[in-house]
C-alpha cells in the first residue's frame, strides 16, 4: 500500500474525521472506499449498460416510459 499527503480545509477534515467514528470506522478506510468506487466510476457505468442491454426486451413495466424516463439512469 502506498502512504498520499491531501491538504484539506481543518474543519472538514474534523466533522469527516467525527462522521466516521460515528459510523464506527476511521477516515482513513472511508477514503479507501471512496478512492476504489471514483477509480472504478467509468467501470461500474459500463457494468450498468450491459445489465440494461440484458434486460432490455425481457422486462416490462405495465406501460409505455416516455423518452425521459428510458434514459434516466
Amino acid at each position: 500500500m502506498k502512504n498520499i499527503t491531501f491538504s484539506a480545509d481543518e474543519q472538514c477534515i474534523e466533522a469527516a474525521r467525527a462522521r466516521a467514528t460515528a459510523e464506527h470506522t476511521t477516515l482513513n478506510d472511508q477514503f479507501r472506499i471512496w478512492l476504489s468506487e471514483y477509480a472504478r466510476k467509468h467501470e461500474r457505468l459500463a457494468d450498468y449498460d450491459r445489465l440494461m442491454q440484458d434486460l432490455r426486451g425481457k422486462v416490462r413495466v405495465g406501460r409505455k416510459l416516455s423518452r425521459d424516463e428510458m434514459n434516466e439512469r
